[in-house]
């Protein structure tokens, strides 16, 4: 399988295929108490990215969103939710209803097994109890069929290893894998250097790209393996 940018990007904008995308994007939220909650650092820049431009070329597109600071791409179907558990809800009603699943989303793997109802009062001490929140990516890869599945791993480490175990595991066509340190961080605007894996195996090392071109090319990638 050969993958070329140049091609991809040309072609992008003469896309005759009309897919229904869902795509999910922003952080989730999981609540510790009523003013308080576990999330990361997910700005949902490139998910929103995403959904802009598969609309402004003529594919369907549903935004399932976690809480972020992003003005709403127009012409999109926008679902908000917070919690990881309300995502998958979603997440789950809408794929069986679309061609193509793109989870940009960063999705906390652990919640607090029980949130507290009241304030937790400030103490030299805290022993909390986190529980696995629902695989969304694993889940929906069980009820895959015909549908595409782009899938995105972060890591501080093993990056080829980790997505190749990620991409077989949850049954993905196409996974971004990315490195985080302190020389590189993914959040927000920054320019990522991503290293895309095909479920055949093919593995493409991109250069720095914009989110916004990084955006096209995973959009053209679709096209392709669709």
């Amino acid at each position: 399988m050969k993958h070329s940018v140049h091609k991809q990007e040309s072609a992008v904008h003469r896309n005759d295929k009309r897919f229904r995308l869902l795509i999910t994007a922003g952080p989730t939220q999981e609540p510790l108490d009523p003013v308080r909650f576990i999330s990361n650092y997910s700005t949902g820049t490139l998910g929103y990215l995403l959904a802009r431009q598969a609309q402004k070329i003529g594919h369907e597109v549903a935004l399932i969103s976690g809480p972020v600071n992003l003005p709403l791409p127009e012409g999109v179907k926008f679902i908000p939710v917070k919690t990881a558990e309300e995502m998958y809800r979603e997440t789950r009603k809408l794929f069986l209803k679309s061609d193509c699943l793109i989870m940009t989303a960063a999705v906390c793997d652990f919640c607090p097994a029980t949130p507290f109802r009241q304030k937790i009062k400030k103490r030299k001490s805290l022993g909390l109890k986190l529980v696995q929140t629902r695989d969304i990516l694993c889940e929906m890869g069980k009820i895959k069929g015909k549908r595409v599945i782009v899938g995105f791993a972060l890591e501080t480490g093993n990056l080829i290893k980790n997505a190749r175990e990620k991409i077989k595991g949850k049954n993905m066509d196409l996974i971004i894998a990315n490195k985080v340190s302190r020389k590189e961080v993914p959040f927000g605007k920054n320019s990522l250097k991503p290293l895309l894996m095909f479920k055949d195996g093919t593995i493409q090392k991109m250069p720095v790209y914009s989110k916004s071109r990084l955006a096209r090319i995973i959009l053209r990638k679709i096209e392709m393996i669709r």
